[in-house]
């Protein structure tokens, strides 16, 4: 069993006898982000599986199958057991959302991309259902990671996404308060505000949620080029 990490065209090959570290120091070495832990994460081979633990204090990350058909959130202190053929791999540190993905080739468990159509022939993963608008909000945050997959990005500003779709800040942020409470109710992780949450931290949790469960695809990036034509308030 073997379990290797793609990042940025580079290969890692995560030895069984020793853990793997990702962070501002080890194997995976980020060096040039302060906001990084220097020991964020760890992969590990215990009782016979590879298990992928957040050993830092503040940061979460984002994980999901290939397909985008199931996703974890990682916070710190948790760890989860690394059973599909590939895990996509997403955290944000400071301005930067990191995207990688974790390949095992002996998984434990293979999906079986079953999937509901609806009447129209349209295929939806889970249960959330978005309008036009809330996609359009999550393209214009996410838009840099869509555009830079697998690479490194920085995740706009509610100013810079609201002024990306013409819309006032008001509108922008009234939508991104419902979008991430709706998630909150599905049962999604890291949206809710709070003591000590910062607003960065729900725009960047909301992308990588996104962009690993497929809510928003390189696909639909075309929409930003004419919002107003795929904004139902219009």
């Amino acid at each position: 069993m073997t379990v290797s990490i793609e990042f940025v065209g580079e290969w890692y090959t995560v030895d069984k006898e020793e853990p793997f570290l990702i962070g501002r120091e080890g194997p995976l070495e980020l060096d040039d982000n302060q906001y990084l832990h220097r020991r964020f994460l760890t992969i590990s081979f215990v009782d016979g599986m590879y298990w992928i633990e957040n050993v830092g204090s503040r940061l979460s990350a984002t994980l999901a199958d290939n397909d985008g058909a199931t996703q974890a959130y990682l916070a710190p202190g948790a760890k989860l057991p690394l059973v599909y053929p590939q895990t996509v791999l997403l955290f944000t540190a400071g301005p930067t959302t990191y995207e990688m993905t974790i390949f095992n080739d002996e998984p434990a468990y293979l999906p079986s991309h079953v999937a509901d159509t609806d009447d129209a022939g349209e295929t939806t993963i889970g249960p959330v259902e978005l309008t036009p608008s809330q996609i359009l909000l999550i393209l214009a945050l996410a838009e840099p990671v869509l555009t830079g997959r697998g690479t490194t990005s920085s995740i706009p500003s509610s100013q810079q996404a609201a002024d990306r779709l013409g819309w006032p800040i008001t509108r922008f942020n009234r939508k991104l308060d419902h979008i991430c409470e709706r998630l909150t109710r599905y049962g999604i992780r890291g949206l809710h505000g709070g003591p000590g949450k910062l607003a960065v931290n729900r725009r960047a949790r909301l992308v990588e949620h996104s962009v690993a469960t497929r809510l928003v695809a390189t696909d639909d990036l075309h929409k930003l080029d004419n919002p107003s034509e795929y904004d139902d308030a219009n």
